[in-house]
């Protein structure tokens, strides 16, 4: 059944890979970006200018998208800003303390954290209205997560957001999942003086399989869970595929209220 997809970050990398594979798997897709000028001319597609830093920005998104397609069955987190904004070499020089100021800091958390939080409050209502909806989120691998800031933190905030909202979500039809590449992927979000070889990173076609399968029928009853991308192979029960959101089995580390839900 063909479903009308929000994707965010969807004019160029990772996100263009997803609007493509949505598109062949037969859905409408309402695509947010800030440049829309990498998107292709598609009748199942709508292009939406949107600053996802703003929250009228999401808001507005929103809104552009259910004007056209008259709703949204489900959402896709994946824009995101990422080091080497601060500067081309930040992915493998890291950004220090000192280099992150209040405004880098905001701008970070409103795009990577907020912007996801708020445009699934727009949507939550027509998916739960519908008993059907997918909430997918990209975040990132556990070693970035300890490694870079802010992006790593922005990333284990919307993980940590992912699970929570994963559990708050269940049995009401809607899924709430986590999919990423597995590691550094080819596209313009790693800088040109990274340093690192581009034919030895990840591609971002892989990313389009897993998602067409988040978004069907078939993944009813599939949430709390994170895919590797890089290891899918059509059979989420595959080993190394699959494990569940942020990393539960830490929460044995606590000492206070154990055996409490």
């Amino acid at each position: 059944m063909p479903r009308t997809i929000l994707i965010t970050g969807a004019a160029g990398g990772i996100g263009l890979a997803m609007v493509d594979a949505v598109l062949a798997a037969g859905h409408c897709v309402a695509a947010l970006d800030r440049d829309i000028a990498g998107l292709p001319v598609h009748d199942r597609l709508h292009p939406i200018l949107a600053d996802l830093g703003t929250e009228a920005g999401c808001r507005d998104g929103v809104a552009a998208a259910v004007a056209h397609f008259g709703r949204i069955d489900a959402l896709v987190n994946n824009a995101g800003i990422g080091v080497s904004s601060l500067r081309p070499d930040a992915e493998t020089r890291l950004p220090a303390i000192e280099e992150l100021d209040a405004a880098a800091w905001d701008r970070f958390f409103a795009i990577n954290v907020r912007a996801p939080m708020l445009l699934l409050r727009a949507v939550l209502p027509m998916m739960r209205a519908a008993g059907w909806g997918r909430v997918v989120n990209n975040t990132t691998s556990f070693r970035t997560m300890l490694r870079v800031l802010p992006y790593g933190a922005t990333k284990a905030a919307l993980e940590a957001a992912s699970a929570v909202w994963a559990q708050e979500l269940a049995g009401s039809g809607v899924t709430v999942n986590v999919l990423i590449p597995g590691g550094p992927t080819d596209t313009p979000f790693i800088g040109a003086e990274s340093g690192w070889s581009r034919d030895a990173m990840l591609k971002p076609a892989i990313m389009g399989p897993p998602l067409a399968w988040l978004l069907s029928d078939a993944a009813g009853g599939f949430t709390g869970q994170r895919i590797i991308a890089a290891r899918w192979n059509g059979d989420p029960a595959a080993p190394g595929v699959v494990r569940p959101i942020g990393w539960p089995e830490l929460g044995a580390d606590a000492v206070w209220l154990q055996g409490a839900r």
